[in-house]
């Protein structure tokens, strides 16, 4: 603008025809500028997608989804946060995904915060810009740190006390598949036969060797989290059956990918919310 008010006063100075002409034409050129680039925002709908839990210390990925306006396309849109952008051109007959990114330090539920929308399309003269706020969240897992179980001074249920519960030992029936079963559980003939998706239910002596205990544990209270979200992960990672016992709360022994999700999450969350798993 000051560039064209010291040109306008050089043209009335000099009565120069050219330089009002350039004058002229380079304010309406402002002019629609300003105009397509605050177009080029208008009407554009961003959606928070979803994002996966990860561990402490890794970056969180967050999918956010353009929605053009009807029948409007959307050009070099700029999208951001501190520590990640992506530009983006959405067309106007379908939406486009992107990803934004966030390194995470602490465990429980992390907040991204606002994002930043911008535009300076066409001609790079102009910047319109908002702040959008998606609740964009992701839950952090403690990072998992190789450890192994203290020996307990005592047993809830001793081996051969008649306390049994979901095991590998003794075939005790079976029941419908559930979305998280292993596959080594599956009856397979069964499924050969056409009699549908069984799982095979065991029965053994619980011990404390299923239990993933707190007081099991040494150190603090962030390394005991750590430990157990390793151990966590090897019982699955293995296909045996454990449970998860934390002070005040207590996760029956299963399972599954469903128990792992209940158990990291409550790993995740303990001390920090009241309600552990949904």
């Amino acid at each position: 603008m000051l560039t064209l008010l010291v040109m306008l006063l050089t043209a009335i100075n000099y009565q120069n025809n050219l330089v009002y002409g350039v004058t002229f034409w380079l304010a309406m050129v402002f002019i629609v500028t300003v105009h397509f680039t605050h177009g080029n925002l208008m009407r554009l709908t961003l959606q928070m997608r979803g994002a996966r839990p990860v561990f402490v210390g890794q970056r969180a990925e967050f999918v956010i989804r353009l929605i053009p306006g009807k029948g409007r396309a959307h050009r070099s849109v700029r999208i951001s946060w501190a520590g990640s952008e992506v530009f983006a051109d959405v067309p106007g007959e379908r939406p486009a995904d992107v990803l934004l990114f966030q390194t995470v330090s602490d465990r429980g539920w992390h907040d991204a915060g606002r994002i930043k929308v911008e535009s300076t399309y066409p001609l790079g003269l102009l910047t319109c810009w908002t702040y959008v706020d998606l609740g964009c969240r992701v839950l952090v897992w403690p990072k998992p740190v190789p450890c192994t179980l203290a020996q307990s001074s005592t047993l809830d249920q001793p081996v051969g006390t008649g306390g049994y519960g979901v095991g590998q030992d003794d075939l005790s029936g079976f029941r419908p598949y559930q979305v998280g079963d292993s596959l080594r559980s599956i009856d397979w003939r069964a499924y050969a036969r056409e009699q549908g998706l069984l799982t095979r239910q065991y029965r053994s002596p619980v011990s404390d060797r299923r239990w993933l205990d707190w007081s099991l544990v040494e150190g603090d209270r962030e390394r005991r989290l750590s430990c157990l979200c390793y151990l966590v992960l090897e019982y699955h990672r293995k296909g045996d059956d454990f449970g998860l016992r934390l002070p005040g709360y207590q996760l029956d022994i299963a399972s599954g990918d469903r128990h792992s999700d209940h158990a990291l999450r409550a790993l995740a969350l303990y001390g920090l919310e009241l309600e552990l798993v949904e």
